[in-house]
């Protein structure tokens, strides 16, 4: 094969994992600003306010029920492209589980004032419907894990979740403890068993995601599973499982399994 067919093979290989953006754009002409289609520029019909009076709420998607809360957006970002990008990059379950509006904020880089409209609807949703035990997400195995956190499965970098859990093996709380760049992530032991404390915990499931597909957890994981599993035992809050997972795939370190 020569370098010339060489190279246009590989210009034709695409990465599964990129996450590309879906914004409407105008089209302009070359060396042009792009714009990107607002609110404003949506048929009054498909506005997300104005559809969900006329159709109700379940013709609305996530992203403009998420638009319709934050009312606006900011100078760098319509309302949304903003609901569009933090539903991408923090994951819907997470975000409707997370309490801290200043680490949403950071993390996000969205007013502390949007932070603290996510935060309040998942507080009323927790509210309304969680006091009902049956309606918990049980995990019992690493698939169980795979499942719930769909959410996190094309995620361009890498999150650790925790999932925490009843004696019954039900969800009781559900939270991002950290986010890495796209091939690490650091850990304090602090952050992990916070909310099992917080909440009454008596077992946690670790899960991170690897963007690169590669499902094998890292000397780095099993070293960082084994350190929270004793750092469990001292606690009494059993570290059950560290699941890695990718796109396609998930792989478990088996702490306590």
């Amino acid at each position: 094969m020569n370098t010339k067919t060489l190279e246009n093979k590989l210009q034709n290989i695409k990465s599964p994992y990129v996450i590309r953006d879906t914004d409407l754009l105008l089209d302009v002409a070359p060396g042009e600003r792009k714009y990107v289609l607002k609110v404003r520029d949506l048929p009054t019909d498909d506005k997300p306010r104005e559809k969900l009076v006329q159709q109700g709420p379940e013709a609305l998607s996530i992203n403009e029920l998420l638009a319709i809360v934050l009312v606006t957006g900011t100078t760098k970002e319509g309302v949304l492209e903003m609901s569009h990008r933090v539903l991408r990059e923090y994951g819907e379950k997470a975000i409707i589980a997370e309490r801290s509006p200043e680490k949403l904020a950071a993390e996000m880089d969205i007013p502390l004032g949007k932070a603290c409209q996510i935060v309040a609807v998942g507080e009323l949703g927790r509210r309304f419907y969680e006091k009902n035990a049956s309606g918990f997400s049980v995990i019992r195995s690493a698939k169980d894990v795979y499942d719930h956190v769909n959410d996190m499965h094309n995620l361009p970098k890498e999150y650790l979740r925790g999932l925490y859990l009843n004696t019954h093996n039900q969800i009781i709380h559900d939270e991002v403890i950290s986010i890495g760049t796209i091939n690490s992530n650091i850990v304090h032991p602090r952050e992990v068993f916070r909310p099992a404390v917080e909440y009454n915990a008596v077992a946690i499931v670790l899960v991170h995601n690897h963007p690169s597909g590669v499902v094998t957890p890292s000397d780095q994981d099993v070293e960082i599973t084994n350190q929270l599993v004793q750092a469990g035992k001292i606690m009494g809050v059993h570290v059950l499982d560290h699941v890695i997972i990718t796109k396609d795939a998930y792989k478990s370190i088996d702490a306590e399994y």
